[in-house]
């Protein structure tokens, strides 16, 4: 049974989890660090095998409420099931190994209060190693602009996951009336676990303004072994997908943004030459490539295809340090 909802809170904390007991703590602790307290967390579990949910027990705080699946489903729908236990005015994001600084919500709800039409305010973010080494802040590799910006966030995207923080009726007017066969409402296309924020937080963008903290308020810790890093030919499927999906659902987007979806079938092309490449089949990543050789990224990744692919971990590496030479 739902709590009453004359004591919903101003803002539900999404926080998906899937095995994360390594850095979940610390999560935690930077959401009870928050200067601003009328907040929810929405912690869903999605079929851990760690006992990632005990360690949100001990917390004994009632501000957190605990969900657990017993299968793993992909990590969009995840984030559907939990959105639709939350009772906030507001959502805001964080994923279990990332880090928030304890006026995040306070600034962010400044800047949804100053403005009724906007439907997302991010923070700057700065992304930071396992071992806490800093590597690049999200705002130097792409500046950000406010206010309705969907062809701008299309040619450079800067909104990491636990920076968001979502009005709730900006998002329920584009989950449209599909739902699960549970009736779960589909605001996170369920048919993506890499791309699902991109897909969501344009098509917020498309219709509402935007708007940013420009501090760094978010920590996004980043690891190799992590989903992004790792699955790049899924990456590219569903950038794809993406794609096509706006063509389908967006007035004007295939004549309108044109040069934006070339961009975004580029990057595709991108990342599933990395993924080739780190597999050892350089003939199909240079393939991949053909036709996109149009940037120094996609060039620089041209030449890597001619290399060994145990070098990916080194070159990964690398591009973190240097990313914004690669835009």
């Amino acid at each position: 049974m739902q709590p009453d909802s004359a004591a919903a809170p101003a803002v539900s904390i999404i926080m998906n989890c899937l095995n994360c007991s390594v850095h979940l703590s610390a999560a935690l602790d930077s959401v009870l660090a928050q200067t601003f307290s009328d907040w929810e967390v929405i912690f869903w579990d999605n079929g851990s095998s760690d006992g990632s949910h005990h360690l949100v027990e001990r917390l004994d705080d009632s501000r957190m409420r605990i969900f657990r699946n017993t299968a793993t489903v992909p990590l969009g729908m995840a984030r559907n099931l939990a959105i639709a236990q939350a009772r906030g005015s507001f959502i805001a994001f964080l994923d279990c190994d990332d880090l928030w600084e304890p006026d995040k919500l306070a600034m962010q709800l400044e800047r949804m209060y100053a403005d009724p039409q906007t439907g997302l305010v991010c923070t700057d973010t700065q992304q930071f190693t396992g071992n806490g080494r800093p590597l690049n802040r999200i705002f130097a590799l792409t500046p950000p602009r406010r206010g309705h910006v969907f062809a701008e966030l299309l040619r450079g995207y800067w909104i990491s996951m636990s920076s968001a923080m979502v009005r709730r009726s900006a998002l329920e007017s584009v989950a449209g009336t599909d739902r699960a066969p549970d009736g779960t409402l589909l605001y996170f296309d369920p048919r993506f676990s890499i791309c699902e924020e991109a897909d969501l937080f344009l098509r917020i963008a498309w219709a509402h303004k935007l708007d940013h903290v420009d501090s760094p308020l978010t920590r996004w810790r980043v690891h190799q072994n992590s989903t992004t890093f790792e699955k790049f030919e899924l990456a590219a499927e569903e950038t794809r997908m993406m794609c096509d999906k706006f063509t389908r659902l967006l007035p004007a987007f295939a004549t309108q943004y044109r040069a934006e979806a070339d961009l975004l079938h580029t990057q595709a092309a991108f990342r599933e030459a990395v993924g080739h490449w780190k597999s050892g089949n350089a003939v199909r990543a240079r393939n991949a490539l053909r036709g996109r050789i149009n940037s120094m990224k996609t060039a620089a990744m041209w030449t890597l295809t001619f290399l060994p692919a145990g070098l990916y971990r080194h070159a990964a590496a690398a591009y973190m340090r240097m990313a914004r030479f690669f835009r």
